[in-house]
């Protein structure tokens, strides 16, 4: 533990720099100190307990004094510490500078990075949190044996070296037998003591009985003798630590559990009554609190801080603003703390107390659980809690009633007895107490009250520091950081300062500069709506530096000097797609750069704020251009050329154009301005919308009434393509025949000039994205899947009936063979007809042939059994033919978020067939043709009900008939980063931590939970404690309830009871009543920085009033039974 903490070279001197450390370089400079004038320490990770520790140590006024007394002669330089013959003791040097860079380096926190590497740490042991109580030890220790041979080797013995004497008297003899022991702090027992008095006296007042069959041998009486073993204090030092136990063991449980009772803790302290001698006066044994290391959190992580009395007076302190929340801790006590509910139920009550035999009933009223369940395990009986904080609880009228003891109902009110001693009430706090909060790199000032506040509860005391009254501070201290302070540290103090003041200087005037880019007005023109360049070669903008603290007046007299002459206007630019456009114009030349919006980067345009070349420009959001692919159809070699393209769908041509247009233009204007008559049509694209029909591209015509309105109204963007339609003409390369949907297809886009001989007969068939040919059909146009601009051939021949086939063949071993053919068969035909009619079409000659299936990746399947008579072998593959074993399912796409889905086809696939399988059928969609996975585990395959997603299919070699996917089941695919094959207790959740003081969540992040061995919530937090490095007893969990928009809180405990075994069983997530499945949403709130404990957001409330409101409506209805019958 602590790494190589004693570990040092040389007989202890000197230590070999730990490596692995990356030096940073300088970036931002650290901020100057705030309002306090106190320097926090930084935390490398999990070393907040070091920092606590330190600030303890430097609050210290005699320690750090004795520290820096220690000069260069005896701990040598850290120059030449890498010098073998040098005797460098680093430790102590490295705390030196530390402490002089707190009291007087002008930053807000300081870095113990050269401290932890003097330790011999690496990153993890910074990154790890230890216990402060043992780094309290082990530093001492170190910082000893360190200084062995010089004249500090003993000052740590000299301030916190103190003694106990152990004592057996023999009740036969009265011999008395003594063992001395030494300390550097005392440990007290925190578990059934009220508070640290009680627990010193069952320390060094109580004495032990050694009698009955536990006798004590009497060395003196040779003999099993009645004796009493006593404790006290021999020598008590000058600072006095007390480490209190608030980590135990629970064996009913086997595992770890941290007192958060209340323990209270005196301001100051007289030991009299606890010291061997008490003949000195009461001032040798008054001790008072001046320091406070407070643990926040569970037994298993948590966060240190240090509350600190500044002796010095070196902070400003200043009263703390109060917080509204402050009362809250005690109206809503927490449940896991008896103290706390017992002190709210008593509070709550008018007479402010409560008949004895009625606080159990009040208790199962304000918890739900009665003491027994809920905390006597840990606690013991009622009664025996209230008598162990007698300092809190009194029990009055003859014991029948108990109050709190602030505020008893009367004043029969039992006297306090001393072996019960209670601090009594602290005063108002005096200003120059000086009690500040040095939690990591944040200083604040607190009141001296505060400090009773860590009396219990989750972030409560956990080390305390006492000093004897009689040490007083030399006038010369006060308000002076550089006191005693050695001068070759003073001057390393002043040099840091210097060049941080520097670095702050030059950051500032960098951070303050701004680059600009002027655009003048003459060398631009309108075009479509936007600013162009002029020329091409010219250049566009000026670039300008300038700090931002200036006005737009400097600005523009800046301007004025060398680009500019005339009337000016300042005008916020920004370059679109389709060109310059302008927004903003800068009226008010007395505010800054920084207060106009002016930032790096930000393009401004110069003109006289009226016009550009002669046209007028118009300004603002609203006016803001649209680059616009003008598509129109060609089919010319000629026109081709000139349109500077073709388009992608296969079959026909398109000419491209990219043309800008002001966004508050109609979509009239804009047909206008492309030379267009009424009667043409304009077609907008829809992305995304495949249809199922080969070759459609899913343009959708504007409607009439769309004409109207505006670009921006119609939600066109940049880049969006806009299809042109010209009417029929005399010169038209195109004709069209329109019959309705309704009827047999014979919707056709035909070439002028291609001859049809009278009498052939012909049919239509669809052009798919790849340019294959589709089988033809008898169907309507809607069935088809015919849309605008879908591509179709006219072929030769006549459409199958219905009850023929259409089927594919292609002769020789593989796919590929250049021999192919489409016949057209009857639907009962068998296989030796359709043989022969294979072999009659493709001319084939020779023996041997048979005739064999093609699968759905188009790989030769088995051999059909029916044989042929001139034993063709012909590779078939039938595009109508459904056999048994097939299913046809619906396949979705699903997005990263899980809230996107998409319709992308259609699988036939056999029910024999493997997960795995299915998944290398769905990527040979067409719309998945540019999804790109390395194997199929790369894929995970959802189940859908309801357009909800609701299972994984697990399991690569599972058949479908295992996995129970039948016909017209609809699954969606989802593509992932890595491999997945989940396990069947494995489950994947979605968890959403919660924001620290706002009622929302970060982004969804997944989770895959093996709830194989245990599936209870104490196993979820743990694998999500592990996944966020928190500790498990801070986590609330809950499950969100999509239907009813609520959250379900997870018991941090629970057990079931089996009437007939009579054995406890840990609560199941998978069962009753949370039924944890796939894709569920977990919300997780880290009690260490985030108090609310509520998981709705405003979304949940939201919903739940609008359903409320839909209730309330269609409850009208009912309560009005007319208005009912008139709806009817």
């Amino acid at each position: 533990m602590f790494g190589s903490l004693f570990e040092e070279q040389g007989e202890g001197y000197s230590l070999a720099p730990s490596g692995g450390r990356v030096v940073k370089g300088e970036g931002e400079p650290p901020p100057p100190r705030g309002r306090v004038n106190l320097s926090g320490i930084k935390n490398q990770g999990g070393t907040c307990y070091l920092n606590s520790l330190l600030q303890t140590l430097l609050f210290t006024p005699e320690f750090r004094e004795e520290l820096f007394s220690l000069g260069p002669k005896e701990l040598g330089c850290l120059e030449d510490k890498d010098k073998p013959e040098a005797k460098v003791r680093v430790i102590p040097l490295e705390l030196q500078r530390l402490f002089a860079r707190l009291l007087l380096v002008d930053q807000q926190s300081a870095s113990t990075a050269d401290l932890t590497d003097s330790f011999g740490w690496n990153n993890s042991e910074e990154s790890r949190q230890h216990d402060v109580q043992e780094l309290n030890r082990i530093l001492f220790s170190a910082l000893e044996h360190s200084l062995v041979d010089t004249s500090g080797s003993a000052f740590i013995q000299r301030l916190y070296h103190g003694t106990t004497v152990n004592s057996i008297h023999c009740k036969e003899c009265g011999n008395i037998s003594q063992r001395q022991e030494d300390y550097l702090d005392l440990t007290v027992c925190v578990r059934g003591v009220c508070g640290l008095e009680r627990a010193l006296w069952d320390m060094f007042v109580e004495e032990e009985m050694f009698e009955g069959s536990n006798l004590y041998l009497c060395g003196q009486c040779d003999q099993l003798v009645t004796a009493a073993k006593s404790a006290k204090l021999r020598k008590l030092p000058p600072f006095l630590t007390v480490s209190l136990l608030r980590f135990n063991f629970d064996f009913a449980r086997c595992e770890r559990y941290k007192e958060t009772g209340r323990y209270t803790f005196p301001l100051t302290i007289n030991l009299r009554p606890f010291c061997e001698q008490t003949e000195d006066e009461d001032s040798e044994y008054s001790y008072e609190l001046f320091s406070v290391i407070i643990h926040k959190g569970g037994c298993y992580g948590g966060h240190y801080h240090v509350y600190i009395k500044d002796m010095d007076h070196l902070g400003l302190w200043e009263p703390p603003v109060q917080k509204k929340e402050e009362v809250r801790a005690y109206t809503e006590p927490e449940k896991d703390d008896p103290l706390s509910v017992l002190s709210s139920i008593i509070t709550q009550e008018e007479s402010r107390s409560v008949l004895l035999d009625q606080l159990g009933q009040r208790l199962m009223d304000k918890i739900g659980s009665s003491w027994s369940k809920k905390y006597r395990k840990l606690h013991g009986p009622i009664g025996k809690f209230l008598q162990n904080h007698s300092d809190v609880f009194v029990l009055v009228n003859n014991g029948t009633q108990v109050a709190l003891k602030a505020n008893p109902p009367s004043p029969e009110t039992q006297p306090s007895s001393p072996v019960h001693p209670t601090p009594g009430p602290s005063s108002s706090p005096d200003p120059g107490s000086h009690w500040f909060d040095l939690n990591d790199s944040t200083v604040t000032s607190i009141h001296e009250r505060d400090v009773e506040k860590m009396y219990q509860g989750k972030e409560s005391a956990y080390m305390l520091f006492y000093r004897k009254t009689l040490l007083r501070r030399p006038s010369g201290a006060l308000r002076n950081p550089g006191y005693q302070v050695p001068p070759h540290l003073l001057q390393m103090a002043e040099e840091e300062n210097r060049r941080l003041q520097q670095r702050r200087e030059e950051f500032e005037a960098s951070n303050n500069s701004v680059e600009l880019r002027l655009h003048l007005a003459p060398h631009y023109r309108l075009e479509n709506g936007a600013l162009k360049s002029i020329s091409i070669e010219q250049k566009e903008a000026t670039n300008l530096t300038l700090d931002r603290r200036r006005t737009v007046g400097d600005l523009r007299m800046i301007i004025y000097q060398d680009l500019w002459e005339g009337d000016m206007a300042l005008t916020v630019a920004r370059s679109l797609p389709a060109g310059l456009h302008l927004y903003n114009t800068l009226t008010d030349d007395e505010v800054s750069l920084y207060s106009a919006g002016i930032l790096t980067g930000t393009d401004l345009f110069v003109w006289n704020g009226r016009e550009v070349c002669g046209a007028t420009v118009q300004t603002g959001g609203e006016w803001e251009p649209v680059l616009l692919t003008v598509v129109r159809p060609s089919l010319g070699e000629e026109e081709e050329e000139e349109g500077g393209g073709v388009g992608e769908e296969g079959g026909s041509g398109l000419t491209k154009e990219s043309r800008g247009f002001a966004g508050r233009v109609t979509l009239g204007e804009v047909r206008e301005a492309l030379g267009e008559t009424q009667e043409s049509l304009l077609c907008q694209e829809k992305r995304g919308g495949e249809g199922e029909g080969g070759g459609a591209s899913g343009w959708r015509v504007f409607p009439p009434g769309d004409m109207q309105r505006t670009l921006k109204e119609l939600a066109l963007k940049d880049g969006d393509a806009l299809l042109v339609l010209e009417p029929q003409t005399q010169d038209s390369r195109w004709a069209a025949w329109c019959v309705c949907a309704r009827q047999c297809i014979c919707v056709c886009c035909l070439f002028t000039g291609v001859c049809i001989c009278p009498g052939v007969a012909c049919c239509l068939r669809q052009v798919d994205r790849t340019g294959k040919l589709l089988p033809p059909g008898t169907v309507t146009v809607r069935d088809a899947g015919v849309r605008l601009m879908t591509s179709l051939s006219l072929c030769p021949g006549t459409a199958p009936k219905d009850t023929q086939l259409f089927l594919y063949f292609s002769v020789g071993t593989a796919p590929s063979s250049d021999l192919e053919g489409e016949i057209i068969v009857e639907r009962f035909s068998t296989v030796k007809q359709v043989g022969n009619d294979c072999v009659s079409f493709g001319l084939l000659v020779g023996d041997g042939w048979h005739l064999r299936r093609l699968d759905w990746c188009e790989e030769v399947g088995e051999a059909l059994m029916d044989e042929v008579d001139t034993h063709t072998h012909t590779h078939t593959h039938t595009h109508s033919m459904k056999p048994s074993s097939l299913v046809k399912m619906c396949v979705c796409l699903v997005g990263g978020a899980m809230v996107e889905l998409r319709t992308v086809g259609q699988v036939e696939i056999s029910e024999e067939a493997t997960l795995e399988e299915l998944k290398t059928q769905v990527l040979t969609l067409p719309a998945l043709q540019y999804v790109c996975v390395p194997s199929p585990a790369f894929l995970r395959v959802w189940q859908l009900e309801g357009q909800r997603l609701t299972r994984i299919l697990r399991g690569q070699q599972h058949t479908l008939r295992k996995l129970k996917l039948s016909s017209g089941v609809e699954f969606c695919v989802q593509q992932l980063l890595r491999e997945e094959d989940l396990g069947p207790k494995e489950v994947l959740l979605r968890v959403q931590m919660g924001v620290p003081g706002e009622r929302g969540y970060y982004p969804p992040e997944e989770l895959v939970w093996d709830a194989s061995r245990d599936p209870s919530p104490r196993s979820l937090r743990s694998a999500l404690a592990s996944t966020y490095g928190l500790s498990p007893d801070s986590l609330l969990l809950a499950k969100h309830q999509p239907h009813t928009h609520t959250w379900e809180t997870f018991s941090n405990w629970s057990q079931q009871v089996s009437k007939r075994k009579k054995k406890k069983k840990a609560e199941s997530l998978l069962g009753a009543p949370f039924h944890l499945k796939d894709g569920d949403i977990i919300g997780v709130k880290n009690l260490l920085i985030d108090n609310n404990r509520d998981f709705s957001t405003q979304q949940d409330e939201q919903r739940l009033r609008e359903e409320k409101e839909q209730r309330r409506k269609g409850w009208g209805f009912l309560k009005d039974p007319m208005r009912l019958r008139s709806q009817c």
